[in-house]
């Protein structure tokens, strides 16, 4: 948002300010009767030079030290004339060179446009506006007082797991920029997301929509002040019917005119183009169909196997030398439980990540995956959807994928960071009718054969 002006909505080119003149108080005046900040609002009352987001000290990075050389055809992020704070988490990162995504939207939504993405995960939508956020409350500090539990961002997503990978994804960016970031999921310690936002003020909130209103009922988040709002995985949000609860938020936050919606999804379907039109203002569109709908890093086998074999099968290429760090999916929770503690009384070291496990034994499992204490990881498609975890060497669909989006989000927790990666599906009498709709999608027929037989003792 260049050139932000109190009281200037998007429709004169410049973003509304974040902060209004009449809750800003004294702090040796007594609130009024009938003023803003009077009751709860006077109680979470903080001043501008207490614990907030102000800009951390200049280091000693320069951006010197970060050197890219131009490549034709290529966008650099050192092309978008960003902070030098947030260049310096870029670097750490290792970010040379801007995802089409990025490349494409970053120019517009850099300079206040809402936008609208579709793009499939890995593409590098998460960054894409993450940058945006990060970059415009960097130039544009809020020098009035403002009030805990009052975010300047929120971006919701729909599943627990994602939430916390978009949250560390920022506190990462973050690093050198003294942005404040909290995240907000059902499942975990309600007093501890308290703390995130009562012991300084957050610039930036993560939350699945439950939890989010759990904390808007309770008077503890006002979205009053948002200036920038994201829904990722809009798609999504409407298979796990979300959508009324979003609409909830939505309404809560300022009008379409005076903030910036960016809105990401992995297809457009009407439901999906109806949501765009009712929450953005004069968006800016952006389809990003890869080269390929499976990434070309992942080498896709199809097994056709009785039912009563699958269990062996994957018992086997378990034990397979090169299968150091495996994902299964299962459709049904009840699936992924018996998968667990049949591996589990085969002596594989594993966990079960789906929706009837607490939230901070899920944290724990997925960590201990990460850092190579587990194997195996049994996984549902909701409770899979936010895994990004680099080394995975193997991703098995125990059950076809009732919709053929779930594989190609399946199969891309592999083969990721420049690695290569197998996907091995098991098509029995049950699910082998799921095959057509997979290829359709995929643009191509998937070599489907016997496994050995030595595999299926």
């Amino acid at each position: 948002m260049i050139g932000k002006l109190f009281g200037k909505g998007k429709s004169d080119g410049i973003k509304a300010t974040a902060g209004s003149t009449d809750k800003v108080v004294s702090p040796d005046v007594a609130p009024q009767s009938g003023d803003k900040t009077s009751g709860a609002k006077a109680a979470r009352k903080r001043k501008s030079h207490g614990k907030s987001s102000r800009q951390k000290p200049a280091d000693t990075w320069s951006i010197d030290q970060f050197k890219v050389a131009p490549e034709e055809g290529k966008t650099r992020f050192h092309d978008l004339s960003l902070d030098d704070r947030l260049m310096h988490g870029i670097a750490d990162l290792g970010f040379e060179y801007c995802s089409p995504i990025q490349a494409g939207t970053l120019p517009q939504t850099m300079q206040g446009h809402d936008a609208i993405g579709k793009a499939q995960t890995g593409t590098g939508k998460t960054a894409a506006f993450l940058i945006t956020i990060i970059n415009d409350f960097l130039a544009n500090p809020i020098k009035e007082e403002r009030y805990a539990g009052e975010p300047r961002a929120l971006i919701i997503a729909p599943t627990r797991e994602l939430v916390v990978q978009i949250g560390e994804d920022a506190k990462s960016l973050n690093k050198y920029t003294g942005l404040k970031v909290a995240t907000l999921i059902g499942g975990m310690d309600y007093q501890k997301q308290l703390q995130q936002l009562s012991r300084e003020l957050v610039d930036i909130v993560v939350a699945t929509p439950g939890r989010l209103l759990d904390f808007q009922s309770r008077g503890d988040l006002y979205l009053d002040q948002i200036e920038i709002l994201v829904i990722d995985e809009a798609d999504r949000m409407l298979d796990m019917g979300f959508i009324p609860q979003v609409r909830r938020i939505v309404r809560s936050t300022p009008r379409k005119e005076s903030r910036q919606t960016l809105l990401f999804s992995a297809t457009f379907t009407p439901e999906v183009l109806s949501l765009t039109e009712q929450w953005t203002f004069e968006p800016f569109s952006l389809e990003i169909e890869p080269d390929s709908v499976a990434t070309d890093t992942v080498d896709q086998k199809v097994y056709i196997v009785a039912a009563d074999q699958k269990f062996a099968l994957l018992r086997n290429i378990v034990q397979l030398p090169d299968a150091k760090s495996i994902i299964v999916f299962a459709n049904r929770r009840d699936q992924t439980r018996k998968l667990y503690e049949r591996l589990r009384k085969a002596g594989i070291r594993c966990g079960i990540l789906s929706g009837e496990i607490p939230q901070n034994k899920r944290s724990q499992t997925l960590q201990r995956f990460k850092d190579g204490d587990l194997q195996v990881l049994v996984a549902t498609d909701v409770a899979g959807r936010g895994i990004h975890v680099d080394g995975v060497s193997h991703v098995i669909n125990y059950t076809l994928p009732e919709d053929p989006e779930d594989y190609v989000h399946r199969i891309g927790r592999t083969g990721r960071a420049g690695a290569t990666g197998t996907s091995i599906s098991f098509a029995c009498e049950d699910d082998s009718f799921l095959l057509a709709p997979l290829e359709e999608l995929l643009g191509s027929k998937l070599s489907c054969t016997q496994p050995p037989e030595e595999m299926l003792k």
